[in-house]
């Protein structure tokens, strides 16, 4: 028996009864996933009846005060997790010693306090422990060795001191063990190296210190490890043991081996299959040595912050999956080699097929709040930065076009930017700050559309800056210390370029002269016209009291360009309206608007979503839209947000939902959409219960045609490119004919990005994400793919992603569970099947399938999805090219 509240897939947290004579609950309890709920706990008694509860959740509430006396009573239980809430107060060792039969234990991120009880010890058939992010103290009871089934345990982030070497770990099965971020001290305990199955072991930040022993190439399995931010000492031997190591995978130990000396000349022939590797901030000292040429699987390194000198290797590019590389804040000298720019990882994201897509078995805390679960969702980057780098920036830096981050700044590079650079149109930070560029600033920067950091402070540089897009949104200290740069920005006026002859300067001159006398006589008659002007005011300004009162609403002035950037002003509002050609008038005003939803009065919400609400807006003329509300205590601020939303208006395509205009009116923000008579393709698939809402074969395959055409639009043909990221049939709408449009695409970019690539929300919609997004979520390509392939796949059963408040599987387990059965034609809608089209949609099932396939470098193109749909009438094969 079990109860769970959870988010369900509209994100309302539910907990879910499922009904069993040993227990007397009587009704479900409902309540917002994020609302407060201090009564949420039942009577001392409803507890005390559920002696065969087994499973009981409770994660991510707003859950208070301490766990209640009477939940121990229910001594059957497994699996109790209440994970972030509010809970507080010590953990009750005598109440806790009642769970004798659990198995699960999650309590992380919350308060709690105090120390972990000895009664730990006697929960026997305990085999995950999750304690995480709370704020307990004092050292490990010896009694934790007594639990011999565990298998996980996570203990950071809070304050347990003392030395780990209480715990004897010998007996234990572990499989990974998280005891980072805590005041531990000593060295690392001998009979942890007995756990032959740990696969992921974290001791960063504490204080442990001294050498490591030969005895850790006893762990067979260990593929993570993280040491960073200690004091261990003997890089060189810490090294030696630690290649042993050979499933090692990730080996992050920065912050250690203080002042040391890098080895050289060392021949380290194990690490053959290490992916990361970082050994930042020591400082070390030496140069950057051959060995790491011989570490052909890496993906990502990180020798920051040390005090290597020399020059940088040639031989980086023999590095053939390597895409993150940070040598910034070290003393490296010469020139900035061209091999640098022949990365191949850098060159193509063609190439990302190769990379391993399996989880990190620990997430990567990359600062205090940035964390990654996979390495494919960290940027691709190049970090130079704060050397003593000379020389240009090699034009083939043109060749990088998946670079993300780029930082060449504080060294001594000289030359003009390259407008090659230009090219690198995934650009998301671009640092020049700090060096001797002179030149000017290569005006097809302005096509950096995804550019959200853009420095070449202190330079020589000169000329005009950029503008339009990203561009007007960078603040001044982006440019300060060069004191030739000018444009509107800056405040500084671009002179027009002089001839040096005399004749012209006389004429100049004369010019001015001229333009002086003309000032003074102008200014003289525009006293004059002032002063007529507040007599006409006082004459007219009782008339004006007496104006009724109905015209008082907010007026404002019709607009029909976003490059104009006019406003109205009333009431602080701005109102632009995107420019849709062929004719079409978009003359509304924001007085319009109001009207149109009754000031958005709620029986005018026909939708509401994560990002906020959508409202029914119909004008007198007759026409309609749908206008969306963003959260905005979410959004970007006004100009970044405008910059985004001029961004997305170049998106322009038959099966795309039109982007009318945009609203901006203190925090509030507006979009203004085409409205779609009818509905969303989720209303249709599921919200329908009259036999007239039935959609036929061939009207759901003219829909998953048209939306993988507006899809494969954004993805392949508009400049920017944008990845959707919530591909779901509720964001497929449908006009009068049933055709298709793509609505939402890039409303992500509009809203504030969080300061963690995992966060705490959900990303995405519940049966629609890409198994690799997981923790640390990043929007791809192939993660629409995926989401697609769930579209279809609703469109050819009938059924939910997800169903709610049910134990069904999922949909895409489902599909492949009866598939690996033989059992295609089964999964097929009932309502559809024998009536002619089997054969087709057998077709789509199969391009369906290769679009959620676990691997994203196995699933097709959205070109070769749209071609696979187009000619469904044809047996298909799907060629989903993979380059290797």
């Amino acid at each position: 028996m079990q109860f769970t509240l959870r988010q369900s897939a509209s994100r309302i947290g539910v907990l879910q009864q499922h009904h069993h004579p040993g227990c007397q609950l009587q009704q479900p309890i409902w309540s917002s996933a994020r609302a407060s709920v201090p009564n949420f706990w039942p009577s001392s008694q409803e507890f005390g009846n559920c002696s065969k509860l087994t499973v009981l959740k409770a994660g991510r509430n707003n859950l208070t005060g301490g766990l209640p006396h009477e939940l121990f009573n229910a001594t059957s239980l497994e699996h109790l997790a209440f994970p972030n809430n509010n809970l507080q107060g010590p953990l009750d060792g005598s109440s806790l010693v009642k769970l004798s039969n659990l198995i699960f234990l999650d309590l992380g991120s919350n308060g709690l306090e105090g120390e972990m009880p000895n009664s730990i010890g006697q929960l026997g058939r305990l085999e995950e422990l999750h304690l995480d992010n709370n704020l307990m103290i004092g050292e490990l009871p010896s009694a934790l060795s007594n639990c011999r089934s565990l298998k996980y345990i996570t203990l950071r982030n809070n304050s347990f001191m003392g030395d780990l070497s209480r715990v004897n770990f010998t007996q234990m099965d572990l499989r990974t063990a998280d005891f980072s971020v805590n005041k531990f001290n000593g060295t690392i305990p001998e009979s942890i190296y007995a756990c032959s199955n740990l696969v992921a072991l974290r001791l960063a930040y504490n204080n442990f210190h001294g050498q490591f022993s030969p005895r850790i190439a006893n762990l067979r399995s260990l593929s993570f490890l993280s040491v960073t931010n200690n004091s261990f000492t003997n890089i060189t031997d810490a090294l030696q043991n630690l290649n042993r190591c050979k499933n090692l995978t990730s080996l992050l130990i920065g912050t250690n081996f203080k002042g040391e000396t890098i080895p050289q000349d060392a021949a380290f022939d194990g690490f053959e299959n290490l992916r990361v590797l970082t050994i930042d901030a020591c400082p070390l000292v030496g140069e950057i040595p051959l060995w790491l040429s011989q570490l052909t699987k890496l993906e990502i390194l990180d020798l920051s912050y040390n005090h290597l000198t020399g020059t940088i290797p040639s031989w980086i590019n023999s590095l053939e999956l390597l895409f993150f590389l940070d040598i910034s804040s070290n003393r490296l000298t010469g020139d900035i080699p061209p091999e640098l720019m022949e990365m191949p990882m850098l060159q193509s994201d063609k190439n990302t097929a190769k990379l391993d897509p399996k989880f990190l078995e620990l997430p990567v805390f990359w600062t205090q709040s940035r964390q990654y679960r996979l390495l494919n969702a960290f940027p691709n980057v190049l970090n130079l930065c704060n050397n003593s780098l000379t020389g240009i920036i090699p034009q083939g830096i043109g060749q990088l076009k998946v670079l993300n981050v780029l930082n060449f700044s504080s060294n001594s590079l000289s030359g003009e930017i390259p407008q090659q650079i230009c090219n690198l149109t995934n650009l998301q930070t671009l640092d020049l700050s700090n060096n001797q560029l002179t030149g000017e600033l290569p005006t097809a920067l302005s096509n950096l559309h995804f550019l959200s950091w853009f420095n070449v402070s202190n330079n020589d540089l000169e000329g005009p800056v950029p503008s339009g897009g990203q561009f007007n949104t960078f603040t001044n200290s982006s440019y300060i210390g060069n004191s030739k740069l000018c444009g509107p920005m800056l405040s500084v006026h671009c002179d027009p370029v002089e001839g040096p002859t005399t004749p012209m300067k006389k004429r100049h001159k004369k010019t001015i002269f001229a333009l002086a006398l003309g000032v003074f006589f102008g200014g003289l008659a525009m006293l004059f016209l002032l002063g007529r002007l507040i007599l006409f005011i006082r004459s007219t300004k009782s008339a004006d009291r007496n104006k009724s009162s109905n015209n008082r609403d907010i007026e404002a002035t019709s607009f029909n360009s976003v490059s104009e950037h006019l406003r109205d002003m009333i009431k602080g509002s701005i109102l632009v309206m995107v420019p849709r050609g062929k004719g079409e008038s978009n003359n509304i005003t924001f007085n319009d608007i109001l009207k149109a939803t009754n000031n958005f009065d709620q029986q005018n919400i026909i939708g509401c979503g994560g990002n906020g609400l959508v409202y029914k807006a119909e004008l007198p003329c007759g026409s309609k839209l749908a206008i969306k509300k963003l959260n905005g205590e979410m959004c970007l601020m006004e100009r970044e947000f405008k910059a985004e939303v001029e961004a997305l208006s170049m998106a322009q395509h038959e099966n795309l939902v039109p982007l009318w205009g945009y609203c901006i009116q203190g925090n509030t923000r507006l979009l203004i959409y085409s409205f779609m008579e009818n509905g969303s393709l989720d209303d249709w698939l599921h919200n329908k219960d009259n036999a007239n809402s039935f959609l036929d074969w061939p009207t759901r395959l003219k829909i998953a045609q048209g939306a993988g055409r507006g899809l494969s639009y954004i993805h392949n043909t508009c400049n920017p490119n944008i990845v959707h990221r919530d591909v779901k049939s509720s964001n497929i709408l449908l006009d009068r004919e049933f055709n298709a449009y793509v609505a939402d695409f890039g409303l992500a970019r509009l809203i504030l990005p969080y300061n963690t690539h995992v966060t705490t929300e959900l990303v995405g919609t519940l049966g629609y994400i890409p198994p690799e997004y997981g923790q640390a979520w990043v929007a791809t390509l192939r993660g629409d793919i995926y989401s697609f392939g769930v579209v279809l796949l609703e469109l050819l059963t009938g059924k939910r992603p997800v169903q709610v408040l049910t134990k069904s599987k999922e949909l895409v387990q489902w599909v492949k569970e009866m598939r690996s059965q033989g059992k295609d034609i089964e999964v097929l809608d009932p309502a559809l099947r024998g009536r002619g089209h089997d054969d087709q949609m057998l077709n789509v099932l199969e391009v369906a399938c290769k679009c959620i396939n676990h691997n994203p470098g196995l699933r097709p193109t959205i070109q070769e999805v749209v071609y696979c749909l187009e000619t469904v009438v044809e047996p298909l094969q799907v060629q989903v090219q993979v380059q290797l």
